[in-house]
């Protein structure tokens, strides 16, 4: 295609959707047991077995030449222009990366900062890959990408507070208070950051205010929905079967996982529903 989709991988995008639309993801980086390494990397159950151990876990940007070699990548393949699309600047340097690799490549570059992270950047890089193969310029897919995003809602419930302690989202005492009277926090990215949303006491109703707040936002509008989770559960199908039952207007609906470097922060029992209005 003459216009290049790039995307990283918080995107949490699954390999058969970048491969049929011929998105490019970089990989962001995880420090844990001695090892540092592309996220891709790192087997799902041994991070959560580290994470539940109360081990360090860290994470990183790419390096800037990791997105590098993708660019030229893209060129030698015969792209003349790059869109590459990426979690909010407020929660990774990643945009950050990409620019300073975007300023060695013969060839148009453009770096969007997503405001957001997960499958609302997910679903904007797919519509933007989609605009791409029909033919549209960079600053076309960037719009409809952008419209995507601002359209979007990201919705986590979360096991417990102790990961985003850890993560320093949120005060000791406020940990241990919520862990000792089972408050589950419903939270969203709010102005490129994680931020609060609901705060429910237990789990079943942690989750069944999670469902209502993604029925709330679908309304009556057409949309995409994804559903992750950190390892499968039967949590994640009833989800979808409850969301098929109570949105008439559903577009898609698709089960992913949560990559783990956002699992690093937010913890192993994450469970997320995204919905992406259909644009």
């Amino acid at each position: 295609m003459p216009v290049a989709v790039i995307t990283d991988s918080t995107a949490c995008l699954p390999e058969q959707l970048t491969a049929q639309w011929g998105i490019t993801v970089v990989q962001l980086q995880i420090q844990a047991n001695g090892q540092i390494d592309d996220e891709s990397r790192f087997d799902r159950a041994e991070l959560v077995k580290t994470l539940r151990a109360g081990k360090s876990v860290a994470t990183a940007p790419p390096d800037p030449g990791a997105f590098f070699w993708s660019f030229q990548d893209a060129v030698s393949a015969g792209a003349d222009a790059i869109v590459s699309f990426h979690i909010s600047r407020r929660l990774s340097a990643t945009a950050d990366a990409a620019r300073e690799a975007a300023r060695q490549v013969r060839v148009p570059v453009h770096v969007v900062d997503s405001a957001t992270t997960g499958m609302s950047l997910g679903f904007a890089v797919l519509s933007a890959a989609r605009a791409a193969a029909a033919g549209a310029g960079p600053q076309r897919i960037m719009e409809i990408a952008r419209r995507r995003c601002l359209a979007s809602k990201e919705f986590f419930y979360v096991d417990t507070l102790e990961y985003l302690r850890r993560g320093g989202r949120i005060g000791t005492a406020t940990a241990l208070l919520g862990n000792a009277f089972s408050i589950k926090p419903i939270l969203t990215v709010q102005d490129g950051e994680i931020a609060p949303l609901a705060k429910v006491r237990g789990s079943q109703r942690a989750l069944d205010k999670l469902l209502d707040l993604a029925v709330q936002h679908a309304g009556e509008q057409e949309v995409d929905i994804a559903v992750s989770g950190v390892t499968p559960s039967a949590r994640e199908m009833t989800l979808v079967q409850q969301l098929r039952n109570r949105i008439p207007t559903l577009n898609d609906i698709m089960l992913t996982h949560i990559g783990t470097a956002l699992t690093a922060h937010v913890g192993p029992g994450t469970l997320g529903i995204t919905v992406a209005p259909v644009q």
